[in-house]
């Protein structure tokens, strides 16, 4: 293993880990733990898991850590000085930004969920940095807003998911929309989830613990149910539509069940250059963290003939709506995404609670969206106040419901 710096580094790259607790967190670090003399996690920064986060810290030992929740401030300084560590303790999400934004990091890995990943999300792209965006409000909320200020301050932008970071290998570059780069469509694979190939009836009766149970990748709960609904592939054509340049009508969606092609691009001049590989989200962070460089992921390589097939098939959009509600929030633009986004959050936390069924998650998506007013998407106070306003009218709907 080199310990010399990657390539256009004056060191190690500093990584900070916004959501350093959870699966992806976990995946950079291992990564980041391969590259001792090139990477190093200087900034890791989680929800309110402060145990967590202060293990994370003494294995890791960054120079600072950051709570989300300021009443837990005291616990994450007090039992990082119990550990006998230097790194600093801080807390709010100010304070996330604050470090995103500055002198600790180089390299953001963006992995709080939700719309409470965006502002830190902005923070780092408007600061320049290279920013590993794994969260996916960011781009539904605020895809426009994001593009352009990353644009404006020269951040570079890498999706992690395994889909765009497929279409990013496959370009070799975010941008579909220039001259000469001759994308005819971009096809973005879906597993199907743990549900594929069921009717929209067999779906009534479905529970959270059978919803969380993707056959393929390890997610926590609210994107395990998204991939259950189709939702996560629903955004993630949104994602698209804002990371390539590429219009909504170029860009296709095919249910792949093997979870092996992670997605594809089509050129006009007939070629399909698809990206493989096992599903493994170290795989995507390596690309992120060592581009234009590869580096050692810990992923082994795919060996086809073990695998056997790859199979195909459209999407059932009747079974699974969300996919079609999320083409048509993308289709209206500005503030129809943060509505769609925002309502579906509501509407999952309610059924991984036992609130709701499996089905009403796109009924209440669709209600928001044909409820509220589409409104112009050039300020982040107004599609935060579009996200409001959909959160509001969902849990609305929801104490209306019978059986809520």
């Amino acid at each position: 293993m080199s310990a010399n710096p990657l390539p256009n580094q004056a060191g190690p790259r500093r990584v900070a880990i916004l959501g350093a607790t959870g699966s992806i967190g976990s995946s950079a670090l291992d990564v980041i733990a391969r590259h001792p003399g090139q990477m190093r996690a200087s900034v890791l920064a989680a929800g309110n898991n402060v145990d967590a986060l202060i293990a994370l810290c003494r294995s890791h030992r960054p120079e600072h850590a950051a709570i989300a929740d300021p009443a837990l401030y005291e616990r994450l300084r007090d039992g990082l000085r119990d550990a006998g560590l230097a790194t600093a303790a801080h807390a709010g999400t100010a304070a996330i930004d604050a470090l995103a934004a500055g002198d600790a990091c180089d390299t953001v890995v963006a992995a709080i969920v939700g719309a409470a990943g965006l502002s830190s999300t902005l923070a780092a792209a408007r600061a320049g940095k290279r920013l590993l965006l794994a969260n996916k409000e960011s781009l539904v909320l605020a895809g426009e807003l994001l593009t352009r200020e990353a644009a404006a301050a020269g951040a570079e932008i890498i999706p992690i998911d395994s889909e765009h970071n497929a279409i990013f290998q496959c370009l070799r570059s975010r941008d579909a929309s220039v001259e000469g780069a001759g994308v005819r469509r971009i096809l973005l694979t879906a597993s199907g989830g743990p549900f594929r190939g069921r009717s929209r009836a067999e779906l009534e009766a479905v529970t959270p613990a059978q919803a969380v149970a993707h056959p393929k990748w390890s997610m926590g709960p609210k994107i395990s149910v998204d991939s259950a609904t189709l939702m996560n592939k629903g955004l993630e054509v949104i994602e698209a539509h804002h990371l390539f340049g590429v219009p909504g009508a170029r860009i296709d969606v095919l249910v792949h069940p093997q979870s092996l092609v992670h997605s594809l691009v089509e050129f006009i001049d007939g070629s399909t250059l698809a990206q493989l590989g096992l599903p493994d989200m170290r795989t995507t962070l390596a690309v992120g963290l060592g581009w234009p460089r590869r580096v050692e992921s810990g992923v082994a390589g795919l060996d086809l003939l073990a695998q056997g097939r790859l199979d195909f098939e459209a999407p059932d959009l009747d079974a699974f709506p969300c996919l079609r509600l999320a083409w048509q929030a993308m289709e209206a633009g500005g503030s129809a995404p943060a509505i769609l986004n925002a309502a579906n959050e509501v509407a999952v936390s309610a059924f991984l609670q036992g609130r709701i069924g499996f089905l009403s998650i796109p009924a209440l998506v669709e209600h928001a969206l044909s409820t509220l007013p589409y409104m112009a998407a050039d300020t982040l106070d107004a599609l935060l106040a579009a996200d409001a306003r959909s959160r509001q009218v969902t849990s609305t709907a929801i104490a209306r419901l019978p059986h809520a």
